[in-house]
């Protein structure tokens, strides 16, 4: 028995138009092991989030499987996938998706809500994650209240609330400055050692891709260790 979080095996996804067909991804194989941070570079269009919401269950492959939690995801029913996603898997996004509506707080016990966990432990939990990311003051607060940085920690406590095995994050820091992409990032990494929850990060950020156990290249299609 392996002792990987997700592993993908001759993974492929091709688009289909009018004139022609689209390879984005072409037979790959990754394996994440706990604990592991992972960082996938390529140019703009090379596949690398198509690759993340394959690796989500959010997407379907051409051919090739993904292992989730000892399942095959092209073998469980769609309700059983949503399942698996709530319960092993957490989402990080460039801009945070995040539901405007709802406080900081909200935002966070929503996972757990979805997860039938009771009210008032899913609020424990959120305050709790809440708190590790620098928010305790802010649980009331609506995103329009927040900074961006804020909102991007609030997304990093509603995809690790569950306690998943793996966070699949898509350019976490990318629609932050500088600075506050550094102060996140670095509160992300710290979280992600505290926890020893495996990431795999798609990143256009060299600086930050080199703070990974490995670098990955997407490179027409094909998955290859960057130098």
């Amino acid at each position: 028995m392996n002792n990987y979080v997700i592993e993908c095996t001759e993974l492929s996804k091709v688009y289909h138009d009018a004139t022609a067909k689209i390879e984005v991804l072409n037979r790959i194989n990754l394996q994440v092991r706990p604990g592991e941070l992972i960082a996938i570079v390529g140019n703009s269009g090379s596949g690398k989030s198509t690759l993340l919401h394959l690796l989500g269950g959010l997407d379907k492959p051409t051919s090739g499987k993904i292992i989730l939690a000892s399942k095959n995801l092209a073998r469980v029913t769609e309700k059983e996938k949503c399942r698996l996603r709530n319960r092993y898997l957490g989402f990080i996004y460039q801009f945070h998706h995040l539901l405007p509506e709802f406080t900081a707080l909200e935002n966070v016990c929503m996972p757990l809500l979805i997860g039938n966990i009771k009210p008032d432990i899913a609020t424990l939990k959120a305050e709790h994650l809440l708190d590790l990311v620098g928010l305790k003051k802010r649980l009331h607060h609506k995103l329009g209240e927040l900074s961006g940085g804020e909102r991007q920690r609030v997304a990093i406590a509603r995809a690790l609330v569950t306690g998943p095995s793996c966070v699949l994050a898509d350019e976490p820091t990318g629609n932050l400055d500088t600075r506050n992409a550094e102060t996140v990032f670095q509160l992300f990494i710290e979280l992600q050692k505290t926890l020893q929850t495996s990431v795999v990060m798609v990143t256009h950020d060299m600086h930050i891709a080199k703070q990974a156990h490995r670098v990955l290249m997407l490179q027409e299609g094909v998955l290859l260790h960057s130098s």
